[in-house]
């Protein structure tokens, strides 16, 4: 078993490293040479470009790709249908857009090859020890034969769940993170309230407390705990709470659709609030260390 990564940044590593760990034979390329270097010290073959990492791959080929969304997916994409082979895969890993994806599928398709749409979740630390992934495709043969041993293999148990058509995966992606953003904003503005209440709370204690056995325990509330352990006022972050536009996507998606979906839409507009005075938003310098911590993303300090 065999896989091309493309993409080797803080994801695309950090799975290539679970797929060594699980007996998965990776080639792996990126654009940047400290990245294929460090994935080649984890176990992976190196490739020197695209076409190397295909030539290193055997028949039907499974080219995995850990890229932003966007341009790099789209130039990607468009080179690999140029060296493929029929009946090849491609794997977007990536957060890309779910109408992209339908592009992508019919680009791939016309070129007589798979294409499957893959949302990752479960961060850094998911990535390296056990993912939740979320795969769209119309080939379900082709995904049972060929994609779903990696899965069973590199996700946590019951962590992954095959959705059948083209751009479903990354639809699913897309609506998990706007409740991402909606539970994040929540917590955040708990916190705020007792940092601003009467009493003296140890926010690392309070995040301690309701990971045992209370109904809003989660690995957001964990994220929590660990960002209060380190700065427990967080004095050290501005507030500035910044998006990667998922959020923006599913309230898009659900004004076209009429669907009410107002904790999202308030969240999403505090983010971009946030943007504009963000030096004493408690609940945004929560917001920022939860995305730090699950997802590596950039925070802005004092």
């Amino acid at each position: 078993m065999r896989v091309g990564m493309i993409g080797l940044g803080k994801m695309g590593l950090n799975l290539t490293k679970n797929m060594v760990r699980n007996g998965i034979e990776v080639v792996g390329f990126d654009l940047a040479t400290d990245n294929v270097k460090a994935a080649q010290e984890a176990g992976a073959v190196p490739a020197s470009s695209l076409e190397d990492l295909v030539s290193k791959l055997d028949q039907p080929r499974i080219a995995w790709m850990m890229l932003p969304a966007g341009k790099p997916t789209d130039a990607t994409i468009q080179q690999l249908t140029t060296i493929l082979d029929k009946d090849d895969l491609i794997v977007d890993g990536g957060n890309s857009f779910y109408k992209a994806s339908l592009k992508h599928n019919e680009l791939v398709t016309n070129a007589d090859m798979k294409f499957f749409d893959c949302g990752t979740s479960g961060g850094q630390s998911g990535a390296l020890n056990g993912g939740n992934f979320m795969i769209g495709g119309d080939d379900a043969a082709a995904f049972d034969q060929l994609l779903k041993p990696i899965f069973e293999l590199v996700s946590e148990p019951d962590g992954f769940l095959y959705t059948g058509a083209a751009g479903s995966g990354h639809y699913l992606k897309m609506v998990h993170n706007g409740i991402e953003y909606g539970m994040m904003e929540a917590i955040g503005e708990g916190f705020d309230v007792l940092e601003n209440s009467q009493y003296n709370y140890d926010n690392e204690a309070v995040a301690k407390l309701w990971n045992h056995g209370s109904v809003v325990r989660s690995w957001l509330m964990e994220l929590a705990e660990d960002a209060f352990a380190k700065d427990p006022k967080l004095d050290d972050l501005l507030g500035r709470m910044h998006s990667s536009g998922e959020g923006q996507w599913t309230l898009q998606e659900s004004l076209d659709m009429a669907v009410p979906t107002p904790v999202i839409a308030l969240s999403l507009m505090m983010r971009y609030e946030s943007m504009r005075d963000a030096d004493d938003n408690f609940t945004g310098k929560v917001v920022a260390a939860l995305r730090n911590g699950f997802g590596g993303h950039a925070v802005d300090k004092k």
